[in-house]
């Protein structure tokens, strides 16, 4: 008789992290040829394959026919909430923000908390820590683990011209709004910020970067924007 549980499991997912505490050692194990994802992210033979890939598919159902989502149906999901979690830390990886160059994820919405979440849970499976918090307008502003001296992403769920009801929007970033004033209070807690990040991101540009003011010192800075799936691709 077999024992299943003496083989560990692929979770689809680069492996970070120190190897002794890996646990998806069979991630690393290359693909046979013939297989090819579907356009919903599945194996031909209906198998599991691609995990960003079936998350771009429960994206583009998510967001037909809508000008803007707030995603919750995927966030929330059993089987998103993973997806999205390690989705956007291997973009972060590939953008150069591994999860030794970054302690902190900081939700600028409402939308994005659970997102948050999920990188905190998804850096967790790979041994590794990160921490998490949320922008408020409710002192105090910022809510979660002191990010004081700690490196941070800033992150939303959907960033695009049509994000209109979100906190923070490519609208009023333009504007130097909401995302200036967000960008004032974490350095105001002594963080440093590296990046904005977003799941969806309806910049299209080869390097996008978003401009902020620091309202109480007019200090300006243009922070990288990262987009795991570029709203484009998803229409």
């Amino acid at each position: 008789m077999t024992n299943e549980s003496a083989t560990p499991k692929s979770t689809g997912f680069r492996a970070t992290g120190p190897a002794d505490l890996r646990t998806d050692a069979g991630a690393a194990r290359p693909r046979p040829a013939s297989q090819t994802a579907t356009d919903d992210g599945f194996a031909p033979n209906g198998g599991f394959f691609d995990p960003k890939e079936q998350l771009r598919a429960m994206l583009k159902q998510s967001i037909a026919d809508r000008p803007f989502s707030e995603l919750a149906e995927v966030s929330y999901d059993h089987q998103g909430a993973g997806w999205i979690g390690h989705t956007l830390l291997d973009t972060l990886d590939e953008q150069g923000y591994d999860l030794d160059a970054f302690d902190a994820v900081g939700a600028l919405t409402a939308a994005a908390v659970p997102m948050a979440c999920a990188m905190v849970h998804a850096a967790a499976s790979r041994g590794q820590d990160l921490d998490a918090f949320v922008m408020d307008f409710v002192y105090p502003s910022v809510k979660g683990p002191s990010i004081k001296g700690k490196r941070v992403i800033l992150l939303d769920s959907w960033l695009s011209e049509k994000s209109y009801v979100q906190t923070s929007s490519l609208v009023t970033l333009r504007n130097g709004n909401e995302l200036s004033l967000d960008f004032g209070i974490v350095r105001n807690e002594g963080a440093e910020i590296l990046a904005v990040a977003a799941l969806i991101g309806g910049v299209d540009m080869i390097h996008p970067t978003v401009r902020v003011t620091n309202p109480v010192t007019d200090e300006s800075v243009d922070l990288p924007f990262i987009e795991a799936f570029r709203e484009s691709e998803l229409r």
